[in-house]
């Protein structure tokens, strides 16, 4: 029997769904995959052509893509007989999804796992959500939203309302944001800062959706990236519902485009064995069977589109399917980790009224001028 390496994130919606991909894969090829969970924190903890050289398989977040392809740590998926699968995939991406895990006209990656920041509510609380911003400042004034803004998340708000008011960010080299539209976006995140808890500028996406689900005191929350695993039964004793973000100048498009997929190592023990597992990962009838029921968030339009999957999440999918649609892209450059990391602790100083907002754009300016930009 043939014997993968493979590496994960922490979380039932990265490791339970895929593990239990790979044990029906085993039954069915003989090819076993053995997988390893870590934090996501370690994906910026070590170098991603590190990591890559540790596994034969690695479910990873597409902004690393362009790094990983310049210095040669994944296999090309194209040109090597999954071509046509690879067209099929391509016509049944969400959003810029599927594109995203491409890079120098190569396909490194699959986008098993399609998210971008929605909104998301408790509909036992809140009968009319809120679809624009002048409601959610009317339900937050009253206590009841929640919001994540550490650093990474303010971040990737910042991204969403700055390309929701028209202006996404671009691959111009040694750009980031337009700063006019930024500041805009920056207005009204210190206006909502000021409306929520003061711990939400320390959490994450899972931790609001905890708040979410385990207290009766909050009912919102506007924008942060979904997970579908709260909108099933039983994952938590209240569901929580997925829906498009608040409409701005751009309607509901902008949203900061996240999610995760499956890459292979150019240095896999068995190269082609881990390519046809990530095809077959990626697959229709697996994303909406397997990967789904155990946990898994799917990546592909035919099981975004799935009569099942949707009565059994709240339509999760349908929900959210025009915010994902209308996704921004970050920028491709390879230093945007680098730059990510820097620009997410300024971020959330900003927030917090540490540093000026011209402050941070200054330092965004310096840091697009060093990072940003081809080798």
């Amino acid at each position: 029997m043939s014997v993968l390496r493979g590496m994960t994130w922490d979380h039932p919606r990265g490791y339970d769904c895929i593990v239990a991909a790979s044990a029906e894969y085993a039954r069915k090829t003989g090819v076993e995959i053995r997988w390893e969970k870590h934090p996501l924190s370690a994906f910026e903890a070590a170098p991603i052509e590190q990591l890559a050289a540790q596994h034969d398989l690695m479910v990873m977040d597409h902004p690393h893509i362009p790094q990983a392809a310049e210095a040669g740590a994944f296999a090309q998926l194209d040109g090597h007989g999954h071509d046509d699968a690879l067209s099929e995939l391509d016509a049944q991406a969400v959003g810029g999804s599927h594109e995203s895990y491409s890079y120098g006209g190569h396909q490194y990656g699959l986008a098993t796992d399609s998210a971008a920041q929605v909104a998301m509510y408790r509909p036992d609380l809140l009968s009319d959500p809120p679809r624009d911003w002048d409601a959610v400042f009317e339900l937050a004034a009253d206590g009841r939203v929640v919001w994540p803004s550490n650093g990474v998340h303010a971040l990737s708000s910042l991204v969403t309302l700055t390309a929701n008011a028209g202006s996404p960010p671009t691959s111009e080299p040694g750009v980031f944001l337009d700063e006019e539209a930024a500041l805009g976006a920056l207005d009204l995140m210190h206006r909502l800062a000021e409306l929520i808890p003061p711990e939400n500028l320390a959490q994450n996406p899972i931790d609001v959706a905890e708040m979410l689900a385990t207290s009766d005191t909050y009912a919102y929350s506007p924008v942060g990236y979904g997970y579908v695993n709260y909108s099933q039964p039983g994952f938590r004793a209240n569901r929580l519902q997925h829906i498009d973000i608040p409409a701005g100048k751009a309607g509901v498009a902008g949203s900061q485009l996240g999610g995760a997929g499956i890459a292979v190592s150019a240095s896999a023990n068995d190269v082609d064995a881990a390519r046809a597992f990530a095809i077959w990962l990626a697959s229709a009838d697996v994303q909406r069977g397997v990967y789904y029921d155990n946990g898994g968030q799917p990546g592909y339009a035919p099981a975004w589109d799935d009569d099942r999957l949707n009565d059994d999440s709240l339509d999760f999918f349908r929900g959210t399917r025009a915010t994902l649609e209308g996704a921004s892209i970050r920028p491709r450059f390879a230093g945007w980790p680098e730059f990510q990391n820097r620009a997410s602790v300024w971020t959330n100083q900003a927030l917090r009224r540490e540093i000026t907002d011209d402050e941070l754009l200054r330092r965004f300016r310096d840091a697009a001028e060093e990072l940003l930009t081809k080798d």
